[in-house]
């Protein structure tokens, strides 16, 4: 195939980490082709309508909101006039089996008065706890999550030397927490931080705090309309600098000529060259799947603990349950023993953990009048084939809602009118995902975020990858962020 530096970018998978990949490449004066295999771009972060309910399917807050604003900046477009964004207050509602309800307010003074009423002598101890995280934020920010990153041998400089220390990644986020926080309430509380990329808080480095720090600190956000609507804002970008924009166009392979990535080969046959190729898909998946000769990558990959997956309901429902928040955390009475069930014994928890969204209190035609639309997930082991979904969810789907009826919200099942459900194995159909693996690899290590594959493949010129699962990782700022890198790491290589 002839290669011209006329030739299009082509980006595989329309995620957020391939339409920011897209913005930026575009804004370089390249032309850029993506290529979704879905009938929507957005990846996980996405819609399910029925019934007159509205869910969304993916992230449900938003964090680092400037990681956007920036993105518009990119493109010389000012964010407010594509999207509205809202702060979510509470941020969130924490309940426990035994009654104990926890607000956590953006507003510092009822913050604090929540924690007192929990636990006074916690009080000084969240402010340590505070200026403990914003140190970490300080430390990683700006080589590992503002930069390109090829590997760990890129993240040994005299400045992350003289971090290593604060960084705090040889104890785990629970060690961590439980030496500034008295109250269990508020250890449980913390630790779930850990959860938002996929991995334990027993487990995972003392590091993955600063997420904590940065919801704090920063701030939780809703994406007016419902969070899809930052797709669809990135889509309408995109599309006004000449991104060309494909849907339901599922690629088969990358087309590797001399160890360099030359195009790719569609399902349907035809075949588009590329000057280069951005992978917007989980890089399992893409190693085993997409790129010649990546089995032994793949294999390698396939070894990597994977995050855990999740069992999602969709509920719609008569009624209104009052002591629901947009965010909502039930937390099961024994955290160490669910991260044991999920993570080392790979089997649902017993007494799990609920999330409920109910975008309904920001949206009201999310649901039809007088009715709710909840998501709810429940953190899962990865699907290693061991576990058959269809056939134990209707048992574990009628336990969910049976913890949910005994802490508080009385009559659920019967104020049921919408149901639908996705296990670890849709989730792994759906989007490609190895394991069904929400998060792509676990953090479950002090060195695994230097297991992620690269934004530049070793092994093939003009390959990259963006999105969460490579550098910085995954979550909707994470992921953009990927896409900033990688456009920057194309430019460097291919200047424009």
């Amino acid at each position: 195939m002839a290669h011209t530096t006329q030739l299009p970018v082509i980006i595989v998978g329309g995620g957020l980490g391939g339409l920011a990949a897209a913005i930026r490449l575009a804004t370089q004066g390249r032309r850029v082709i993506l290529c979704e295999k879905n009938e929507r771009v957005g990846g996980k972060l996405n819609l399910h309508q029925a019934a007159g309910y509205t869910f969304d399917t993916g992230p449900s807050l938003l964090t680092m909101p400037w990681v956007i604003r920036d993105l518009f900046a990119a493109a010389n477009r000012r964010m407010e006039e594509y999207l509205c964004l809202e702060q979510v207050e509470p941020t969130c509602r924490y309940f426990w089996p035994d009654g104990t309800r926890f607000d956590a307010w953006q507003r510092l003074p009822q913050l604090v008065q929540e924690i007192e009423r929990l636990s006074p002598v916690d009080v000084p101890n969240f402010f340590r706890f505070m200026a403990y995280t914003a140190r970490i934020y300080d430390a990683v920010a700006g080589p590992f999550l503002l930069r390109p990153f090829d590997g760990l041998r890129e993240l040994i400089t005299p400045a992350m030397a003289r971090h290593a220390l604060r960084i705090d990644a040889l104890r785990s986020v629970d060690a961590a927490v439980r030496s500034f926080f008295r109250s269990p309430y508020l250890r449980q509380l913390f630790n779930r931080y850990a959860t938002y990329n996929g991995s334990s808080p027993y487990l995972s480095p003392a590091t993955f705090n600063l997420i904590a720090y940065i919801e704090l600190a920063e701030g939780g956000w809703y994406v007016r309309g419902g969070m899809y609507q930052l797709a669809v804002a990135l889509t309408r970008l995109a599309g006004e600098l000449g991104v060309e924009l494909r849907t339901q166009t599922p690629v088969a392979e990358i087309i590797v000529e001399r160890g360099q990535a030359r195009g790719v080969r569609l399902a349907c046959g035809a075949e588009i060259a590329a000057s280069a190729v951005v992978v917007n898909a989980d890089p399992l998946y893409a190693y085993e799947r997409l790129v010649p000769g990546g089995q032994l990558t793949a294999a390698r990959l396939a070894r990597i603990e994977p995050s855990y997956s999740g069992v999602v309901l969709f509920l719609g429902v008569e009624g209104d349950f009052p002591q629901l928040a947009h965010h909502n955390i039930f937390f099961g009475a024994d955290y160490p023993a669910e991260f044991q069930a999920i993570v080392r014994d790979r089997r649902p928890a017993l007494d799990p953990t609920i999330y409920i969204a109910a975008t309904c209190r920001a949206d009201p035609t999310h649901a039809p009048p007088g009715h709710m639309n909840l998501f709810v997930l429940v953190n899962a082991p990865a699907d290693d084939g061991r576990i058959d979904w269809e056939a134990a969810l209707p048992a574990y789907r009628d336990h969910i809602l049976a913890k949910l009826e005994t802490m508080g919200l009385c009559g659920l099942r019967q104020a049921i009118r919408y149901t639908h459900h996705w296990t670890p194995r849709d989730l792994a159909q759906r989007y490609n995902a190895a394991f069904g693996a929400i998060y792509g690899i676990s953090s479950n290590s002090p060195f695994a975020a230097f297991a992620r594959p690269p934004l530049r493949a070793r092994k093939v010129r003009g390959l990259y990858f963006v999105g969460g699962g490579t550098h910085p990782g995954g979550g909707i700022p994470l992921v953009l962020l990927s896409g900033r890198a990688v456009a920057a790491r194309i430019a460097a290589d291919m200047p424009p």
